[in-house]
């Protein structure tokens, strides 16, 4: 299994190419010579440098305490997971998989060797307890993709030690400007390797174009896609998560999907629709896939909490049994299952997709118009179709009825809060209020929603239970439990709404 290491470092660059006393740093007690190492590290990516352009780094590296496979992902500035499996000959499957959403069907080829003499030095505390350790790199870099090209330099690197205090770093920069020694210009080794290596070489590289920076949003159109932009890179961002289970990306990168499909039918005035809603369709898919395993995660946590609530005296039979049984009953093939989603072509030619629409949107006239007036009225219109059923779910009759209108609600709700998050950067205050209104709602009726779910459940329970032999007392208790809490959802939305309909302002 791979092996995931949070590695926060900062990188920089001196005319003398030394390293400067570190003794003065505050909090070192003594500054350690670990010798010299010498690193060996190639480099891959895809032709048009795929990896490259996302800030991704994919390398087999010899030499040094940690010889293996790398792959370092991006968690903010000067911040990086970098993941680890053991020397092999090929790119291991795990990593492979992880950049799958960026390499798609290309190729994944040796670009650039790195070798590295690394004079390392570690700074310690008075108890001897390492708090960084400090690096003199001398590099020669060589292109190994057409055209060739060589360059060589040298840097420094101070990576902080495992559970340190970044706010460390901060007082080893100090020391190091003082010394004449400045922040790299370069975000890491092979970005810079890929940029003196091309310059050098006498052979000319093609290489994949670089999509148009977008300027400052000033039409209604560049307000819409600069929020489809964003939620297709956060889908691209999100898979390496999704295929390590990392805590919530399930839920965010559905989230995402469902933000973009919202958008295309919020802003039909300036996306065309005939384009878009196939695509929709294709992200209405996604976001099953990711949520098979979500609504019974989210039901065995709300029974789980609501069981603890109850006095034992409440609690008959096996039923915390049961409900383990229940909750874990799909859990054993649904990694393989989701991994499987992500790897198929049908995923992979959604992300095509994305990426065509994104560099080419089909554009409608509206789009050329005035955000106040294009945005405004379509986040006007998706609140007026959730008004009018939260009003027809009040009016509604107890029961399955109301249970429906206020679950339609909902989604409506959810759609006008996505929709209102787009046109904040428009519109301002009142969108951004309007924004806050619908989360509101939306959690309000999220938990009607959940008390039907449960409710379902509990019944479904509750019938395994008594053909077992088992006493279904408990479960009865749990359901008139939500559905009280429903009630209470109900009596309350008629003033949570009469106030969102008071502020509403945009």
């Amino acid at each position: 299994m791979a092996d995931t290491q949070r590695e926060i470092e900062r990188k920089y660059e001196s005319d003398d190419s030394g390293l400067p006393d570190l003794t003065g740093v505050v909090g070192v007690e003594a500054v350690i010579d670990k010798g010299v190492a010498n690193l060996d590290a190639v480099y891959y990516d895809t032709a048009d440098e795929r990896l490259a352009a996302a800030s991704l780094t994919l390398r087999r590296r010899t030499g040094g305490s940690d010889a293996g496979w790398h792959l370092k992902v991006p968690v903010a500035p000067g911040v990086r997971d970098e993941i680890r499996e053991p020397l092999s000959d090929t790119v291991p499957d795990t990593l492979a998989g992880l950049v799958r959403s960026r390499v798609r069907e290309a190729e994944l080829a040796p670009v650039v060797r790195l070798r590295s003499d690394r004079d390392v030095r570690h700074l310690v505390d008075a108890q001897g307890k390492l708090l960084a350790e400090v690096s003199v790199d001398a590099v020669r870099a060589e292109r190994l993709t057409e055209g060739g090209g060589t360059a060589q330099w040298t840097e420094i690197e101070v990576e902080l030690a495992e559970g340190g205090d970044p706010a460390f770093l901060d007082k080893v920069e100090k020391r190091l400007r003082k010394a004449g020694v400045r922040p790299s210009a370069s975000a890491s080794k092979l970005a810079r390797a890929l940029a003196e290596t091309r310059r050098s070489g006498s052979g000319k590289k093609k290489k994949r174009k670089a999509p148009p920076v977008p300027g400052e949003p000033t039409t209604a159109g560049d307000h819409v896609l600069a929020y489809v932009r964003a939620q297709r890179d956060a889908i691209l961002e999100l898979d390496p998560a999704v295929r390590q289970d990392a805590y919530d990306s399930v839920h965010r990168m559905r989230v995402a999907t469902r933000r973009l499909r919202s958008t295309f039918r919020s802003y039909g005035k300036v996306l065309d629709r005939t384009v878009t809603d196939p695509v929709g369709e294709e992200l209405k898919w996604l976001a099953g896939e990711l949520g098979v395993d979500r609504d019974r995660e989210v039901m065995t946590e709300r029974l789980t909490t609501v069981l603890g609530e109850l006095p034992p005296a409440l609690i008959s039979g096996p039923i915390r049994a049961r409900l383990d049984t229940w909750a874990n009953a799909r859990r054993g093939g649904s990694r393989s299952r989701l991994i499987g989603v992500l790897d198929s072509e049908r995923y992979l030619g959604l992300l095509d997709t994305l990426d065509a629409l994104v560099a080419e949107p089909p554009v409608l006239p509206d789009a050329a118009g005035k955000p106040e007036k294009v945005i405004g009225k379509a986040v006007r219109k998706d609140f007026g179709k959730v008004s009018a059923l939260v009003e027809e779910a009040i009016e509604a009759p107890p029961g399955q009825d109301r249970d429906l209108a206020l679950h339609e609600a909902r989604k409506k709700a959810k759609r006008t809060r996505y929709a209102a998050e787009a046109a904040t950067p428009a519109l301002g205050t009142s969108a951004r209020a309007l924004a806050k209104s619908m989360k509101s709602l939306t959690s309000l009726l999220g938990e009607h929603q959940d008390s039907v779910m449960v409710r379902v459940t509990l019944r479904e329970l509750s019938a395994v239970a008594h053909a077992a032999g088992e006493s279904s007392f408990t479960y009865g208790v749990l359901y008139g439990r939500e559905e009280q809490r429903a009630a209470g959802v109900e009596a309350a939305l008629p003033e949570a709404w009469k106030g969102i309909v008071a502020e509403e302002s945009v």
